[in-house]
């Protein structure tokens, strides 16, 4: 199994500020790496300088190689070195994003048919050909494919007519339109309630699955990663104090921040009467 996303000396800065400290991750075809830490701790910044989305206000430094379209020959190319023009080939068609709040996401103004159809459009691989017609039957399809209800009568709805679940899975439809290679996930279920936040792990589980996407899988609930990822790297301050397989992380954690999530997550056997363990 090769390495698609190879990521090599990462550093990224905001002005002084460092927020990502030197991380060097990889990511196999069909592997879920779970990214985990606190907010601050660097995760969304990597996962922004991944697809080129920092803006100017962001300084990166290091490599990140992605073995992409061409991976026959074993050929990577430097994201961090590649023109807009080029990144957008890549962005959306090979690597596609799931963001964190589906609705600041969505355009509010747009049916959420039209910004699935958009997606294929704009970065899907036969762009020149796809005709009005055949980008509406793939998004309605796309929008099946994640369990929204009557689908082709809900094309033409806004997403304020949709749950934050319903929402979630639109972003999802979005993102998997074009059959990327990788896709990255940012805390795709951080504002859904627990019942709904299984539902979207499971549906994320199963399409990754069908359909031998790799995945990155960011989050600040260790108990959420081990739902999906079969491997885990754990950031702190910009830096990864700890990686390993997802079973030995949960169970046998050997840096002490990564004992404290743990430890901060409650469980049935948590004691009431004392309080949770602080993030140290």
């Amino acid at each position: 199994m090769g390495t698609l996303l190879d990521i090599r000396n990462l550093r990224i800065r905001f002005g002084a500020t460092e927020a990502v400290r030197g991380i060097s991750l990889h990511v196999d075809e069909s592997e879920v790496l779970g990214l985990v830490g606190e907010s601050g701790s660097g995760k969304s910044a990597t996962s922004l300088a991944i697809m080129g989305l920092l803006g100017p206000a962001g300084h990166v430094e290091g490599e990140i190689l992605w073995r992409g379209a061409g991976s026959e020959t074993g050929a990577q190319i430097d994201l961090l070195r590649q023109s807009n023009g080029a990144l957008r080939h890549i962005r959306g068609r090979e690597i596609a994003m799931i963001f964190q709040e589906p609705m600041t996401a969505l355009n509010p103004v747009m049916t959420i048919g039209k910004q699935v159809a958009e997606c294929g459009v704009a970065h899907g691989a036969a762009q020149r050909s796809w005709t009005g017609r055949e980008a509406k039957k793939k998004a309605i399809e796309a929008l099946e494919e994640v369990q929204i209800p009557d689908a082709a009568r809900r094309y033409g709805d806004y997403p304020h007519q949709f749950s934050g679940g319903q929402r979630q899975r639109i972003l999802i439809a979005m993102a998997l339109v074009n059959r990327p290679r990788l896709l990255i996930a940012d805390e795709p279920t951080t504002a859904l309630d627990v019942t709904v936040q299984a539902q979207i792990l499971a549906l994320l589980k199963d399409l990754q699955k069908e359909y031998g996407l790799a995945m990155l899988f960011i989050s600040h609930d260790l108990a959420v990663v081990g739902e999906v990822a079969s491997r885990v790297a754990v950031m702190r301050a910009g830096a990864v104090v700890e990686e390993g397989n997802c079973t030995q992380i949960l169970t046998q954690p050997q840096h002490e921040y990564t004992r404290s999530l743990l430890a901060a997550v409650p469980t049935l056997r948590s004691d009431r009467d004392k309080p949770l363990a602080v993030i140290s």
